[in-house]
């Protein structure tokens, strides 16, 4: 519990979640016009939704001081990519009425040399991560159709779609 004194005064007491920065990478091959994600079992979204996997853009929370290191980190550890180039998009909340998680979030062209490794996460930690590569044009067409059920993974598809539209 935290308490705080807003604006005008008052003493507020409030529930918040210090969760640390996290970082998310959409990795687009422009040649072939693909995407590479992930799915994995996510408890929180199993509970009284039904979903039984979320398919994301790889993320992880920030364990090294650069954002964009630890993008890498996490493509390679996930999907088993090799990325160098970063386009950072910036940082943003996740949740800022619970959480503390603000989200670095990049856009990384890749190619079918960048797969270097088989991905699927750590098994220490039993992610049991599926790496899935998938048109971009369906990617899209699964955004309009609200199918995209993290909102990370949704707003990284439409700020590609935004900056690269004659990918789609």
């Amino acid at each position: 519990m935290v308490k705080a004194r807003t604006p005008g005064g008052a003493v507020i007491h409030r529930s918040v979640e210090d969760h640390g920065d996290a970082v998310t990478v959409l990795p687009f091959d422009p040649e072939r016009r693909q995407a590479l994600l992930v799915r994995q079992l996510r408890v929180a979204i199993l509970k009284g939704h039904g979903v039984q996997a979320s398919l994301e853009a790889p993320a992880g929370v920030l364990d090294e001081d650069d954002p964009a290191d630890c993008a890498r980190r996490e493509a390679m550890e996930e999907a088993g990519l090799a990325l160098k180039a970063l386009v950072p998009l910036g940082a943003a909340f996740v949740m800022p009425g619970i959480s503390t998680e603000k989200m670095h979030m990049f856009l990384a062209e890749y190619s079918a040399a960048s797969r270097v490794g088989p991905g699927g996460g750590l098994a220490e930690e039993n992610e049991e991560i599926e790496v899935v590569e998938i048109g971009l044009s369906e990617l899209a067409a699964m955004a309009d159709r609200g199918e995209l059920c993290d909102l990370k993974t949704y707003s990284l598809v439409q700020t590609l779609r935004l900056r690269r539209p004659e990918l789609f």
